[in-house]
């Protein structure tokens, strides 16, 4: 269960109109939109609202000595199929469409063929499981590991959206510690910025 009340917000009621208007804008027509070219409101909103905020964005290349690898933008450790370099750097807006359209093909295409039901989910709900499979994994419902296969996927798809939204908050945790950044990346976000659950529940029928 959620640490704190989980409820809609008028920031993110707006932010999912202005995502619908940015992929109607970009040529989307509906949820079963899958057209390569077409970015769904699902990425532009899980990208621009959920992903950036939190994971932030470099626009030089940058060393993780964790991972021992180089990223750019908001983690990307592939552009084109290719490892990114010392040397890469990007606008802003490049960051944004090469970010959004590895979301769509990482993460939004594998959902849609593991989740039954997925393009039919509100677009909140959408954009914050494709938050959750960027930061945890998309896994599978067989194998009942990351965010296809976790307990708020199977809400989802048995129609129990608000369920599905406050059980995706369970994911607050590393090491096995409960860590405040990520109850408020999970929950109702912060001053600067929205959180999943809060995004899941802003688009469901009052």
């Amino acid at each position: 269960m959620p640490i704190n009340k989980i409820v809609a917000t008028k920031r993110g009621k707006a932010a999912i109109a202005a995502a619908i208007i940015a992929a109607a804008v970009g040529g989307w027509q509906s949820q079963r939109d899958t057209t390569p070219t077409v970015l769904p409101p699902a990425v532009i909103l899980a990208t621009d609202e959920l992903i950036f905020p939190w994971e932030g964005m470099v626009l030089q290349a940058h060393w993780d000595r964790f991972a021992k690898i180089y990223d750019i933008c908001a983690g990307l450790t592939r552009i084109n199929g290719k490892p990114v370099t010392a040397n890469m750097r990007f606008t802003r807006q490049q960051c944004v469409q090469m970010t959004r359209e590895q979301i769509y093909h990482d993460y939004y295409l594998p959902l849609v063929k593991q989740v039954p039901g997925f393009v039919n989910f509100p677009v909140g709900v959408q954009a914050a499981m494709l938050s959750g499979a960027y930061n945890f994994g998309v896994g599978s419902v067989a194998s009942r590991k990351g965010m296809a296969g976790s307990s708020a996927t199977r809400y989802h798809m048995a129609g129990e959206y608000r369920k599905g939204c406050e059980a995706q908050t369970a994911f607050n945790k590393a090491g096995g510690v409960v860590v405040d950044g990520l109850v408020k990346r999970r929950e109702m976000g912060d001053a600067q910025r929205k959180g999943e659950a809060e995004i899941c529940v802003s688009g469901l029928p009052q």
